[in-house]
This record gives C-alpha cells, structure tokens and sequence, in this order.
C-alpha cells in the first residue's frame, strides 16, 4: 500500500511539471547572423527564470559546424510576463559577441527577439520552432 501511495504522488508529480511546462521550452531556429550562420537554441528552465543554450551550430550553405559558442547560455534570466511575453533577461549575439538586455514575444511557433545595450536597439529576428 505504501508503495503504490508513493507512486501515485510520484506520478502526479510528473504530470503537475508537464502542465507547468512553458510554452516557450523547446528548440529553436535562429535567424542568419551576421556571417550567415544560425543555430539551433534549446529553451529550458534556468532556475525561476528561463534559459536559452546554443546546442547546434550551422553554416550559411545549412551544413553543421563545429563552434566554440555550443554548450553557451545565449538566452539567460528571462522570465515570463504572460500573453507569451517575455522580458527582464539577457541576450548574447555570439557574432559581435555582444549582451543586450533582452525581451521576447511568442505567437505561435514564432519568437520574436529583441534586444538593446546603451540605448541602442537590435531586432533579433524571428526564430522558428525546431519540431
């Protein structure tokens, strides 16, 4: 009995994390940097907040590439406004190796990214799900 009661609550434990889940977790598709090279950024918790790891480099012909920057947090200390917005966190633009104070709009399977450092503003772009 004890241990169907603990796998009970084990089990709806797993269940309440899945509906917790952020609709923005999941991989991602940047837009071309300035060198033509994308990647492919997976959206996890970080924490409270939400975190964006580069995990997927690619050239402009689309073929992988080997990068120094995979495995580095592109995306840290975002946190969810509601209505799929998302601000108060940092973005990393590996090609000017440059951090912007960062927000993020989610419609869909499009996020929308912006970001500015010294009052001057940078459109990210709008990235796609990767499925």
């Amino acid at each position: 009995m004890k241990r169907l009661a603990l796998t009970t609550f084990a089990a709806l434990g797993l269940m309440a994390g899945a509906a917790a889940a952020d609709p923005v977790y999941g991989m991602w598709k940047t837009i071309p940097d300035d060198n033509g090279n994308f990647g492919h950024i997976q959206m996890a918790a970080c924490g409270s907040k939400i975190c964006g790891t580069l995990v997927k480099s690619f050239g402009s012909d689309g073929g992988e590439i080997s990068s120094d920057n995979n495995g580095k947090k592109i995306i840290w200390d975002m946190k969810s406004d509601g209505g799929g917005k998302y601000s108060g966190g940092k973005v990393w633009s590996p090609d000017r190796d440059k951090t912007y104070k960062s927000r993020m709009q989610l419609s869909g399977s499009n996020l929308k990214i912006e970001g500015c450092v010294l009052g001057i503003c940078r459109d990210g772009g709008i990235w796609k799900r990767v499925n």
